[in-house]
C-alpha cells in the first residue's frame, strides 16, 4: 500500500536504528521533576487563587480590581492555550478526516497516554513565571490593548533571539550528558502528538519560558508592549509547537512550491517528525533557515513532506470491528473528545454533563447524514485492526422505523471492507440484533460473493460465559434463554448434564430449542415462567434486563452471570454480579491506547475477541445467524492459542474446556 511504501522510504532516507525504539535515562538529575509532581489535581489550585486575587477586589475598591486585572489575563491566557492544544489534539485523532496524511502509522499506546499525562505541567509553570514578572514589573499592568508597532519588534526578537537560542539550547540537548540526563524523556514518546509538546523535564521548560519570554518582555521594555501582542504571540507560539508536534500533515506541499521562500520560514509535523526519527538533524524552533545555516536540516525532508502530503490511500486493515454509539455520555468516550478520558474504562463524569447539549445536537447531525468512520485501531502481529463505529445511538435500534437505515449503515460498511481487502468483519452489539438482520444473514444472503468475513463472534462470547461458570455447578437459571446466546447456552449446559431453568413465556420456542437437543438430554432442558423457580438456584445467566424485585427472588450468595446491554445493576450486596464476557487481547498488541466502553485496558468484548480470533485462524466461513453448539469449544481453545485470555477469577482447564473455581 502506498502508506507502506512512504514509511519504508522514510525508514531507509533516514538513517537511524528503528525509530520505534524507547529512550530512557536517569531521572535523578538537576530540575528533572516537577516541583508539583505529586501534587494530583491539587496543582489546579494555584488557579483558584489567581482567580480569588481577581475577584476579591470587586467587594473593595475600583483601584483593586484594575491592579488585578493581570490575574484574570493569566486566567484566560491558561484556557485558551489549554483549549488550543486540546482542539489540536482532537484533530490528531480524527483518523476519519487525517488518516491518509499522518507521518507515523503507529498507534499511541496506553504508556505514552500515561507517561504524558501531565502535559500541561509547563502551562502552570508559565503562569507561575507571569505572575512573578507583573510582580517585578508593574509596568505589566498598564499596557494598551493594541500598539501596531509591537508586531514587528516581537517578530525581530523572535527571528533574531529566540529562534537561535532555541537552536543551540535544543543541540546542546543532545549532548550525550544532558540527553541521558534531561532530553531523553521528551524523545521517549513513539509517536507525536501535541500532547509530546509539553512532556519534557522541569529544566527544559525553565529554558523555554526564556525563549518565549524575550520577545514579551523585550518589546514591551522598548515600549511598544500590548494586550494584543502578549496574547497573539504565546497563542501564535503554542499554535506552532502543536503543528511541530502533530502526527498529522497539514501543510501542502504545492504551498512551498508556489512560495519557496516559505520552506526556510515555517516548519511542518514532517519535519519536526524527522527530528525525533533521525535526532542528529531538523534542530530549530519553527524556522528551518537556522538548520541550513548549521548545516543540519535533512536533506530529504523536501520530498518525504510531498509523499506524505500527497498520499491518497493508506495500509488496509485486516480486522474491523463494526460498533456503534452506546448513548449520550458514552459519545464522550472516544479518543477525538479526550484522550486521558478514553483511556480509562468508560464511567460517567461530572465534567462530561456541560457536554451533554452539544453532543445530542451532534447526535442528531449524525442522524441526518453521516456515515459510518475510523475511530480506533491497533497492531496485532503485523496485521492492522481497526475500531470502526456506525452513527447510531443505543435507543435508535429500537425505533422501527430506523432500522432501514441501520442496515443500510452496516451493509455500506461491510462492502467498503470488502472493498479494501479487510478478511473480516465483527458486527458488535446491536449491530448483529436478531430482529434487525438476523444476527448478520441479512448482508450474507443479499451478497453472497463478499470476500470479507462476516462474524457476530458470539460463538466466543458463549465461550466464555460458559467457561466462567464453576464445574461443580449442577443447576443454573437462565433468563434471555430463547436469545441467540441464551439458546447456545442452554443446549451446551445440557450436553454436560446440567440442569438449565430456562425462563421464558413462550413455549414454542422452549421446545423447539429442546428438540435441538439430544433425547436423552432434553430433560436437563426446564421451562419456567417466573423468578420464583429460581429461588433455590445460586447461579443465575441473565439475558435480559433484571429488576430489583427479581433479583430479590436469587437466595443469599447467588452469582450472577450475564450478556444483557447495558450490563444490570447490582442491587444485591449480598450476591456477586459477574462484568460482561470479555477477553485480553495478545501481550504482543501494539499501538493499543482506547478502552472499549466499560472494558479495562486491553481488554475487548468477546464479540470483538470472537472476530479477532476469525482472523487470525483465518477461517473461510462467515459466522453469523444461529451458533453452531459444536464450534464454542473450537473457538475456545483457539482463542487460548492465539494468546487472548479471559477476565474471569476462574483456572482455565483445556482437557475439559471448563473453568474450575478458585
Amino acid at each position: 500500500m502506498e502508506g507502506e511504501k512512504v514509511t519504508t522510504l522514510i525508514q531507509a532516507r533516514i538513517t537511524i536504528p528503528d525509530k520505534r525504539t524507547a529512550f530512557s535515562g536517569t531521572t535523578t538529575a538537576p530540575l528533572f521533576a516537577w516541583p508539583w509532581e505529586h501534587y494530583g489535581n491539587y496543582k489546579y489550585l494555584f488557579y483558584v487563587a489567581l482567580l480569588a486575587k481577581y475577584l476579591y477586589p470587586t467587594t473593595t475598591t475600583e483601584e483593586g480590581t484594575e491592579g488585578s486585572s493581570w490575574c484574570l489575563h493569566i486566567l484566560l491566557l491558561f484556557l485558551l492555550r489549554g483549549l488550543l492544544y486540546q482542539l489540536w489534539s482532537s484533530y490528531d485523532y480524527m483518523f476519519f478526516l487525517n488518516r491518509t496524511r499522518r507521518i507515523s502509522e503507529e498507534g499511541i499506546d496506553f504508556k505514552q497516554i500515561d507517561a504524558e499525562w501531565n502535559w500541561d505541567n509547563f502551562l502552570i509553570l508559565h503562569a507561575i513565571v507571569a505572575v512573578l514578572a507583573y510582580w517585578s514589573f508593574p509596568s505589566l499592568t498598564n499596557l494598551p490593548l493594541w500598539d501596531g508597532r509591537g508586531i514587528f519588534c516581537c517578530l525581530a526578537l523572535h527571528i533574531g533571539v529566540s529562534e537561535p537560542v532555541y537552536y543551540w539550547l535544543h543541540r546542546l540537548l543532545h549532548s550525550p550528558n544532558l540527553f541521558t540526563d534531561y532530553h531523553w524523556l521528551h524523545h521517549s514518546s513513539k509517536v507525536s502528538h501535541p500532547f509530546t509538546a509539553g512532556h519534557a523535564t522541569f529544566l527544559e521548560h525553565l529554558v523555554l519560558c526564556i525563549v518565549i519570554g524575550v520577545p514579551i518582555l523585550g518589546t514591551v521594555f522598548i515600549g511598544y508592549g500590548s494586550i494584543s501582542i502578549l496574547y497573539s504571540y504565546v497563542l501564535l507560539f503554542d499554535m506552532l509547537r502543536c503543528l511541530g508536534h502533530s502526527n498529522v500533515e497539514v501543510i501542502p506541499h504545492h504551498l512551498f512550491e508556489n512560495i519557496p521562500l516559505l520552506r526556510y520560514l515555517v516548519y511542518t509535523p514532517t519535519y519536526h517528525n524527522i527530528h525525533h526519527m533521525d535526532m542528529r538533524t531538523n534542530f530549530c524552533l519553527f524556522m528551518p533557515v537556522y538548520d541550513i545555516l548549521g548545516k543540519t536540516i535533512n536533506t530529504r525532508y523536501w520530498d518525504l513532506h510531498k509523499e506524505i502530503s500527497s498520499r491518497k490511500k493508506t495500509s488496509a486493515p485486516g480486522f474491523v470491528f463494526l460498533g456503534h454509539v452506546v448513548d449520550i455520555m458514552a459519545a464522550l468516550h472516544t479518543p477525538f473528545v479526550f484522550r486521558s478520558f478514553n483511556s480509562i474504562p468508560f464511567s460517567k463524569k461530572f465534567f462530561l454533563f456541560p457536554f451533554w447539549p452539544p453532543t445530542f445536537l451532534v447526535m442528531l447531525a449524525m442522524w441526518a447524514k453521516s456515515k459510518t468512520f475510523l475511530v480506533s485501531f491497533y497492531n496485532l502481529r503485523g496485521r492492522l485492526h481497526q475500531t470502526w463505529v456506525v452513527p447510531r445511538f443505543g435507543f435508535q435500534y429500537f425505533l422501527p422505523f430506523a432500522a432501514d437505515g441501520i442496515n443500510k449503515q452496516i451493509e455500506e460498511a461491510i462492502l467498503r471492507a470488502d472493498r479494501l481487502g479487510v478478511k473480516v468483519i465483527s458486527l458488535a452489539a446491536l449491530n448483529k440484533n436478531e430482529s434487525l438482520n438476523g444476527g448478520g444473514t441479512l448482508f450474507i444472503n443479499k451478497h453472497p460473493d463478499l470476500k470479507v468475513r462476516v462474524a457476530h463472534g458470539n460463538t466466543l462470547t458463549a465461550a466464555v460465559i460458559l467457561n466462567e461458570i464453576p464445574r461443580d455447578v449442577n443447576e443454573v437459571f437462565l433468563t434471555g434463554s430463547t436469545s441467540k446466546l441464551g439458546r447456545a447456552i442452554a443446549l451446551y449446559l445440557a450436553r454436560r448434564r446440567v440442569r438449565v431453568l430456562m425462563l421464558t413465556q413462550s413455549t414454542e420456542r422452549f421446545l423447539k430449542i429442546q428438540k435441538e437437543a439430544p433425547e436423552e438430554l432434553q430433560k436437563f432442558l426446564v421451562q419456567v415462567t417466573k423468578y420464583q423457580a429460581a429461588k433455590q438456584c445460586k447461579t443465575w445467566i441473565i439475558g435480559k434486563w433484571t429488576t430489583p424485585r427479581e433479583q430479590s427472588w436469587a437466595p443469599s450468595g447467588t452469582h450472577f452471570h450475564q450478556f444483557v446491554v447495558p450490563p444490570v445493576i447490582p442491587f444485591r450486596r449480598d450476591c456477586t454480579f459477574g462484568k460482561l464476557a470479555a477477553m485480553r487481547l495478545p501481550e504482543d498488541v501494539e499501538g493499543l491506547g482506547s478502552c472499549e466502553y466499560t472494558m479495562e485496558r486491553g481488554v475487548v468484548h468477546a464479540c470483538h475477541a470472537g472476530g479477532v480470533v476469525h482472523f487470525l485462524e483465518g477461517w473461510k466461513h462467515h459466522e453469523v445467524g444461529a451458533i453452531d453448539v459444536d464450534q464454542i469449544d473450537v473457538v475456545w481453545k483457539a482463542a487460548l492459542r492465539h494468546g487472548l485470555k479471559p477476565m474471569q477469577n476462574f483456572i482455565v482447564d483445556k482437557s475439559c474446556n471448563w473453568g474450575i473455581s478458585q
